[in-house]
């Protein structure tokens, strides 16, 4: 329903436990003895019209008799009561509940939902175990035990895997900010608490423990937010296809929906992690290894075999171990024995006092190559691990964010493990799960840079929509599912996306001799049925025809064959195309299919007959620019060949992701596009060419903008201006406007700077532009004034900002013009567009702060009906400006 009172859920001043209870067994009875176990501070209250008092505090009967107003009401109830409660709740004043209660039916949630929403009463549940917030003191749950206070979120829509994962954390002494349990999640769901821990200062990484989403792109604008943040980690439950269904195109076969919640996962810059292990794993490396971006391990070790150990874990992982430079070599020469490995991983043999340690340590910390070093340690009778800890500590803790550890072995090694740890140093049981930490860690930052992408879903060329229109309508009112082979080619070329020229013609092998006639050189002969969907499989393929003789020959002995083999498919004619040669071409297949869950995806691996065999695919959700094409490329088998190798020239790269990119766009612009195969698809060094593609129509409009699970740029927001003799372009902001910000922002006075982010300009870095132009458009919105005509290159003239929160009520706005422009009106248009914008999205208040020497902007807003006046929630010398939107 909304982001607000998810505070009074989670950090609540007062409880109420409806159903609390003194009987054994009962969920009632736990959770009231949870809450008064956990040493909450705040007001109690069990609720039970039967007892006069319950473990020696007073017992109400019902919430009339409440002798408060409880933020957080817990229901233990029959389900029958639940609406009725909450109802009652509301018009007390209760901002948030628990519904622990199981077995609501559909009438009686929504009868729920809707006795809560004129309070806007935050509903958690139903069949949920609860929630702990363990710096409060607060177990508003039925967990067998207490959870410790520490800064990990953990979510879980399983609440069976909470409390296995609490018993887990206890041993291993892991604290938590908080432990939530979805349940059914009929309100309050992985977006909401996503917003809310994004900001939460106890927070610094958030588990999630996922099995289904209800609500994509609300998810995803949420988990891009949270992962800007902070660590975002994830455990999916379902990886086996045993829920996967048969799909009539290679795409729908492939494309499975743990590879689209793979493709989401990715796209939102969040860590997918497999085991509840890898779970605390990667929280714990991102917690304390978060900012080191080496690519390369370099090893140090006592012993042999763990080195080892370590090089076999690398190469299955693909973490490449750096390479010594003579300096560092020569270093090591100096303070290691003769006998040491003189390579990486670099053993310092079994005897080593605690000397060689730290002299080791500190020529690795001086050689630029080992920016993160694995420090792995076997006990040893010679040397106590303790000493060897204290000794290294102080060094370690100087370079913590560059160093990973591993005490190997149990008892003996403990104390060196709690000195490391108190240094700041990421510590693992075992070096395979070091090593796995570091491969997470690359991972993780290549999902990181995939979320700073928020690219457009246009082409560098624009399509021609209105014949791509004109053949989906035909097709539709033609009642066909599918295109033929000669409609598909055409409506790819539409979006710019070279294709064979093929013929069609009737069921005539006279016919098909003609066609082939027009053709220089040999020819591929097709059938085309709309029965028949794989063609090569059914035998409908003939190529390296030669002649019109050949391809009527072809086309009886293909006729004849059908008969015998598909005798239900009815052949409506053949397609006939010219052979293409072009010898060092790879075969690929892109594709694009529409997910029950996250809506379109789009495809790409190796192509041919034997794709799904090969099985060589990655899959990502649109849209896609260049470099989010790129990406996908490169998470293949075949981008390895595609790069080249023994004389082969390397594939048109471009060439190749501008036809991933029309796909995208394709998506976006054709609501009807249920299915596409483009297989195979040619690259080489000239570019691409569709050989054969296959599209599946729906009247439901499967597809389109609207189904996007991350919103595309809204051109639609597009518009020409005329101000002072001069045509102008209002558009939003975009990506690939980074440079071109940089130059208007350079353009601006150090004082307009000042009034407009409120403190000293300072040099901007690629991450300060990356956050003003890769921005999510769901949430975000950033409108610039252009001029394109300007000489040498276009000028950005003006930028007007606003950022709506997740309930969509407020939006807080910006205005900045270029120092040279001010007083010429552009503030008033920009301050206009966001008014529109807003109204147009349905947010009911614009609100800014303004410096109160600002007077440019005062005057601009004051005279557009803005509020003004001071906050005391905000320093004196700012005000905050307000307006309602209208409707």
């Amino acid at each position: 329903m909304t982001q607000r009172h998810l505070d009074r859920l989670l950090a609540p001043e007062s409880v109420a436990v409806f159903g609390a209870s003194d009987k054994p067994g009962r969920v009632g009875t736990t959770v009231w003895r949870n809450l008064v176990a956990g040493g909450f501070k705040g007001a109690l209250a069990p609720v039970n019209p039967r007892l006069p008092e319950l473990d020696g505090a007073r017992c109400f009967g019902d919430v009339a008799g409440l002798p408060f107003v409880p933020e957080l009401a817990v229901l233990c109830t029959p389900p029958d009561t639940i609406a009725p409660l909450i109802g009652q709740l509301g018009a007390l004043g209760t901002r948030a509940a628990i519904i622990v209660t199981a077995g609501l039916t559909m009438q009686q949630k929504q009868a729920a939902l809707d006795a809560a929403r004129p309070h806007t009463l935050r509903l958690l549940g139903p069949n949920c175990i609860g929630l702990l917030s363990p710096h409060l003191g607060l177990n508003a749950s039925f967990t067998q035990a207490s959870a410790l206070p520490g800064e990990l979120a953990l979510v879980s829509q399983s609440g069976a895997l909470l409390t296995a994962l609490l018993d887990w954390a206890n041993a291993e002494q892991i604290g938590f900010s908080h432990l939530i349990s979805l349940g059914e999640h009929m309100d309050v769901d992985f977006g909401d608490l996503l917003d809310h821990l994004a900001t939460d200062r106890r927070t610094r990484a958030i588990l999630l423990y996922i099995e289904s989403i209800n609500s994509p792109r609300k998810f995803m604008s949420a988990a891009r937010a949270a992962a800007r943040a902070k660590p975002v980690i994830v455990v999916k439950a379902g990886r086996a296809p045993a829920g996967m269904q048969a799909a009539a195109s290679h795409t729908g076969a492939m494309a499975g929906e743990d590879f689209v919640f793979d493709a989401a996962i990715r796209r939102a810059g969040m860590l997918r992690v497999d085991t509840l292990q890898d779970l605390f794993i990667a929280a714990q490396t991102l917690a304390r290894f978060r900012d080191n971006h080496s690519r390369e391990l370099m090893v140090m070790t006592n012993g042999g075999g763990a080195g080892v150990m370590v090089a076999d874990a690398a190469s299955s992982l693909g973490v490449p171990l750096a390479r010594p430079s003579p300096a560092l070599m020569q270093r090591l020469n100096a303070v290691l024995p003769a006998s040491w490995s003189h390579g990486n991983p670099i053993d310092i043999i079994g005897d080593a006092p605690a000397q060689r340690y730290v002299d080791t340590l500190k020529a690795l910390f001086d050689a630029p190559e080992a920016g993160a070093v694995l420090f792995v340690h076997a006990p040893t009778a010679i040397v106590p691990s303790e000493a060897i800890a204290r000794a290294c500590a102080p060094l370690m803790a100087e370079h913590s964010g560059r160093v990973l550890s591993c005490w190997m072995g149990g008892h003996s090694v403990a104390p060196a493990r709690r000195a490391f740890e108190a240094a700041g140093i990421a510590g693992y049981d075992t070096p395979e799960d070091a090593v796995r930490a570091f491969a997470l860690m690359q991972t993780y930052r290549r999902n990181q840079a995939t979320l700073r992408q928020t690219p457009s879903a246009s082409t560098r060329s624009e399509p021609d929509r209105v014949k791509a229109r004109s053949i989906i309508d035909a097709a539709i009112a033609a009642g066909r599912e599918w295109l033929d082979e000669v409609q598909a080619k055409a409506l790819l070329a539409t979006y710019g996306i070279p294709v064979v020229p093929t013929f069609r013609v009737d069921a005539s092998p006279q016919a098909a001799a003609e066609a082939a006639r027009c053709i220089d050189g040999p020819v591929a002969l097709k059938v085309v049925s709309s029965a028949i969907l794989h063609k090569s499989d059914a035998g409908g393929v003939r190529l390296d025809l030669q002649g019109a003789d050949a391809v009527r020959a072809a086309a009886q002995d293909m006729l004849a064959h059908l008969q015998l083999t598909r005798p239900e498919a009815l052949v409506e004619g053949f397609s006939v195309q010219a052979m293409v040669r072009r010898p060092h071409a790879h075969e690929l297949i892109v594709g694009a299919h529409v997910d029950a869950i996250f809506g379109p995806v789009l495809l790409f691996g190796q192509g041919g007959i034997a794709t799904e065999v090969l099985g060589d695919r990655a899959v990502a959700l649109p849209p896609l620019n260049r470099t989010l094409a790129r990406e996908l490329v490169e998470r293949t088998r075949v981008a390895r060949l595609l790069a080249g190798y023994r004389g082969r020239p390397p594939a048109h790269l471009d060439a190749l992701c501008d036809t991933l990119t029309a796909v995208a766009q394709m998506l976006a612009d054709l609501p009807e596009m249920a299915e596409l195969d483009i297989n195979p698809l040619l690259a080489d060094e000239r570019g691409v060419v569709a050989l054969d593609a296959r599209v599946r129509l729906s009247s439901m409009a499967p597809s389109g903008m609207a189904r996007f699970a991350v919103r595309p740029y809204p051109a639609e927001l597009t518009r020409t201006l005329y101000w002072r003799g001069s045509t102008l372009v209002m558009r939003p902001i975009r990506p690939e406007d980074e440079a071109l910000h940089r130059e208007f922002l350079e353009a601006c006075t150090p004082e307009d700077l000042r009034m407009r982010f409120f403190q000293a300009p300072h040099a901007l870095t690629h991450d300060d532009l990356a956050r003003m132009t890769q921005i999510d458009y769901e949430r975000e919105m950033a409108l610039v004034i252009v001029d394109e005509q300007a000489p040498g290159s276009p000028n950005t003239l003006g930028v007007a900002r606003l950022v709506r929160d997740p309930d969509n009520v407020d939006a807080e706005f910006a205005v900045l013009v270029r120092s040279d422009l001010k007083g010429q009106g552009l503030g008033r248009l920009l301050m206009q567009a966001l008014l529109d914008y807003a109204a147009s999205r349905g947010t009911q208040r614009l609100v800014g702060y303004v410096l109160r020497e600002n007077r440019a902007m005062l005057n601009l807003l004051k005279p557009m009906g803005f509020d003004i006046q001071p906050d005391g929630a905000q320093p004196p010398e700012i005000l905050v400006a307000s307006r309602a939107v209208a409707a």
